[in-house]
Parts: structure tokens; sequence; C-alpha cells
């Protein structure tokens, strides 16, 4: 695992852990400068999945889309689904996202609700499994975003120049480095 778990009672708590890395990473390095605003605002949506198969993640997947698509977007405007007990290997959880993009197909949800991906392994293409850059989209546990489209439209015409954000954010990584990230979770 990337960071170092809250600990209550002994026992892990991934949204304690996740909320700390949205936090400290995903906010405090403005790596997404669109995460503040709901966050503050008290409309991103915590779920912590216990699913340990694949299936059932998915049937938890679909439920969650479904009550994103029928809340009131003041209310909750995002849904971070945690599951730290499936999906663990990186390239499993990757080919998993093929199910999550049916999922939504299959509800009629293209152009409503999209599903981002972060993983405490995450490896983008090309890259070597340490390359700081990945770590822009690791997260402590296995982690389905699911988006409203419209905020994201909102917020790119908001920020028009958001093409830039990856850039600026390998930039932001590398300047910490490793140790400059561990020093975030007080590793």
């Amino acid at each position: 695992m990337t960071d170092v778990p809250h600990i209550a009672n002994g026992v892990a708590d991934p949204i304690a852990t996740t909320r700390q890395w949205v936090e400290r990473a995903v906010i405090g390095l403005n790596l997404c400068p669109f995460a503040k605003a709901v966050y503050v605002k008290q409309q991103v949506r915590f779920v912590l999945s216990d699913a340990s198969t694949p299936e059932a993640l998915l049937e938890e997947l679909a439920e969650e889309l479904v009550l994103l698509r029928d809340a009131d977007p003041e209310q909750v405007d995002t849904t971070l689904i945690i599951h730290p007990d499936v999906l663990t290997d990186f390239l499993d959880y990757n080919d998993f996202l093929d199910n999550a993009d049916a999922a939504v197909e299959a509800l009629d949800l293209q152009g409503v609700i999209q599903v981002a991906s972060f993983h405490p392994d995450y490896q983008f293409a090309g890259t070597a499994p340490d390359d700081i850059s990945n770590y822009t989209n690791r997260s402590p546990y296995p982690t389905l975003h699911l988006l409203r489209e419209a905020s994201i439209d909102r917020a790119v015409e908001a920020f028009p120049d958001a093409d830039v954000i990856v850039e600026r954010n390998v930039k932001t990584l590398d300047s910490l480095g490793h140790a400059g990230w561990a020093k975030l979770f007080g590793e």
C-alpha cells in the first residue's frame, strides 16, 4: 500500500485514510483543481465497499451509479467507492474498468456519469512502477470515482486549460519526489 492507513482500535479505517489522501494530495497538492469546491461543500460521498469479488463490486457500482444519477447534485455531486478487499492487483483492477464502463452503458448513463480510477499501484502505460508520475492516480485503496459529466463540463469551463493539469501534476510530483510524497502522510 502506498500510504500509511489510519488505525483505530488496531483496524485501518479506509474512509479516513482516503479522506486524508483527498485532503493532503488531491486538494493539498492541487492535483485536481475541481475537488476542493465539492469537498468543502460536503458533496463527496465516500462509500466503503464490502465486496470481495469483482461481481459483487460490479453490483455495488451499479447501485451507486443509480444513486448518484437520482441524487440532488447539491447534496451528492461525486462518489468515491473504496474497495479494499477486491481488485487489489492493479492489472485485475485495470481489466475491471471495462466492466465499469459497460455498467455505465447498460444503465444508459453515458454522457451523464463517468468512472475514474485510482489504485495504490496505479501505473500509466510506458512508465516504470516506481515513476513518481504514477502517484497522480495512486490512492490508499482501490477506488472507483463516479463523476457527473455536467460537473466536469462546468469545471472545464471555469478552467479552460484543463489539458495542462496532467502536465502540471507531473511537474509537481517530480519536484516533490518520493520522499516528499511520503512526508505528506507522515511516513
